[in-house]
């Protein structure tokens, strides 16, 4: 397939040369594996980017992020090639296993790590059926972090449209207040539900996650997917350092880690407990 080069139709050239370095910038930065597929999604978001800080092609981008590029842009260029796609209450069997499993573990308050927060609708989906299952927001503690600060900062507000996939009535009614005036047709999570979490940017790349005492359960969904194999083990053997002994892994619906059987045993549907 041709990469898009073509001046009369697209605003910058985009040579494979430019495509490679993206490539090798966001693996080496974020461990991001982007594979030939991925031409276009790159052009059409990093595009927003060249226009917004005034280079002229990809090439001088490219340049000025590796040889003058501040933490600030370095964000912004992980934030235009991060995605981003989530629901309340996505994959619910993850939901009903997790209610029985905070009833059991006998620990308070229970220490839950959510990976990629996204916009907030998975940590605050965890912190709906820990209140649900364990009378109240006081007994559990979870921090939610995300690479990309554009998406914390939405999760942070917890503000979202009244028609948001995955909530019941009665869930709506018991964890969210509604908007009025100005703000009809939306809602805000409680609160009460607010203050159990500690939304916090973390780049799974980090030499060091500034994340407290060990956790009982990491939720850490659709996120490998985007990894290569030995990045996955990576993450995988520092996510085992990080759950106590006999902790919960939870992954997405396409993730499989029976090679990594030294550090997780298969619990249940896209389930781990910690070895």
């Amino acid at each position: 397939m041709a990469l898009i080069d073509d001046p009369l139709e697209h605003e910058f050239s985009f040579s494979k040369g430019d495509f490679d370095r993206v490539r090798e910038l966001i693996y080496r930065h974020a461990g991001i594996s982007l594979h030939d597929g991925k031409q276009a999604m790159v052009y059409s978001r990093l595009s927003r980017r060249l226009r917004e800080t005034g280079h002229a092609s990809f090439a001088a981008y490219l340049q000025a992020l590796e040889s003058q590029g501040g933490q600030s842009e370095w964000q912004e260029f992980v934030n235009c090639l991060t995605t981003n796609l989530t629901s309340f209450f996505r994959e619910d069997h993850h939901f009903v296993a997790l209610k029985d499993d905070v009833k059991v573990i006998n620990s308070r308050p229970l220490r839950i790590w959510c990976c990629a927060a996204s916009t907030g609708e998975e940590p605050y989906s965890i912190a709906i059926t820990c209140s649900e299952a364990l009378g109240g927001a006081t007994q559990f503690q979870m921090i939610a972090s995300d690479i990309d600060t554009n998406v914390l900062a939405t999760a942070r507000r917890g503000v979202y449209s009244v028609d948001a996939r995955g909530l019941s009535p009665e869930r709506l009614r018991n964890n969210f207040l509604r908007g009025t005036g100005a703000n009809a047709g939306k809602m805000k999570v409680k609160p009460e539900l607010q203050r159990c979490i500690e939304f916090k940017p973390l780049n799974l790349m980090d030499q060091q996650w500034q994340l407290g005492e060990p956790f009982h359960i990491v939720f850490c969904r659709n996120v490998m997917i985007y990894f290569d194999a030995p990045t996955q083990r990576k993450v995988l053997e520092r996510i085992h350092r990080v759950l106590r002994p006999g902790g919960l892994l939870f992954v997405g619906h396409s993730e499989n880690f029976t090679e990594s059987r030294d550090l997780f045993k298969l619990r249940g549907k896209t389930i781990y407990e910690r070895v």
